[in-house]
Formats: structure tokens, sequence, C-alpha cells
């Protein structure tokens, strides 16, 4: 089936409007945005003890997710790999699976206590509840 576009004789960009269609197979592949690697999304909500993080990973195996943190920032990281399945005479024709790795970091207000935290990974959504460290009561400088 072909894509139907209606020509614009008068259009602003001419030779943009011209070669329109010719990249598209290319920009499909590399700019879709379809596959789950294109980018974690993630929502993040405070409460007065803790952070809760969610993060989408659609597709992946919770043995392919790393959770690292340091601090107050947070580090998320997936691996997916690509099956390799191909019959004998069978012929590849176009493969829109994926493989490699992707990470998101952010930093949040206040530092983690990793010992207290928490993490879940259930319907491709990895859920994170990051449990804030007991600050220490401010000191005041004197000046000399």
């Amino acid at each position: 089936m072909s894509n139907l576009s209606r020509y614009e004789p008068f259009s602003l960009e001419p030779v943009a409007d011209m070669f329109q269609g010719f990249f598209r197979p290319m920009r499909n592949l590399a700019f879709s945005g379809e596959t789950p690697l294109s980018d974690i999304k993630i929502d993040v909500a405070e409460s007065d003890t803790s952070y809760t993080v969610k993060a989408e990973l659609p597709g992946l195996d919770k043995k392919d997710i790393d959770v690292k943190i340091d601090g107050n920032v947070v580090s998320i990281t997936a691996k997916a790999e690509r099956s390799k399945e191909t019959k004998e005479g069978e012929r590849v024709i176009r493969r829109e699976r994926y493989s490699g790795v992707i990470s998101r970091s952010f930093s949040l207000d206040t530092d983690i206590d990793e010992a207290a935290s928490a993490a879940q990974y259930q319907d491709g959504v990895l859920s994170l509840t990051l449990q804030k460290k007991k600050d220490s009561p401010q000191k005041r400088l004197q000046i000399n």
C-alpha cells in the first residue's frame, strides 16, 4: 500500500516537499521512537520520607535491569538482546526487533538510604521506593 499525499504547487519549501518521501524508510527506522530502547520514561513522586519512581521498561527481563544509587543520583540501566533465530532457507526482509543498552540518570534533592530502599519490576514497569536519609542537623559555621 502506498501513501497518498496532496501536491501543493505553492508550497513554501518545494525542495523539502520533493524529498519528503525519499528518506521516509530510514527516518522510520531511526527516529520512530517505537522501540522500547528509545527512552526511559519516568514518574517521580515525593513524600516526607521517600521518593517513588516508576520507570517504563517494556519487554525486558528483570535480570537485565540494573539500578545504582550514589548519594542523591539514581542510575537505571537496561540491556536488551535481539533474538537471532533464522531458519534454514529463510531470508530476512526486515527486522524491527532491537538490541542494545539504554540508561538514564537523575538527581534528587536528598541523599538516598540504599539499605532501606526497594525495587520491583512488574508488567514492564520498574517501581522504586527510595527512602530519604535522615538529615543530620544543619551546622552553622562561625564566620571569622
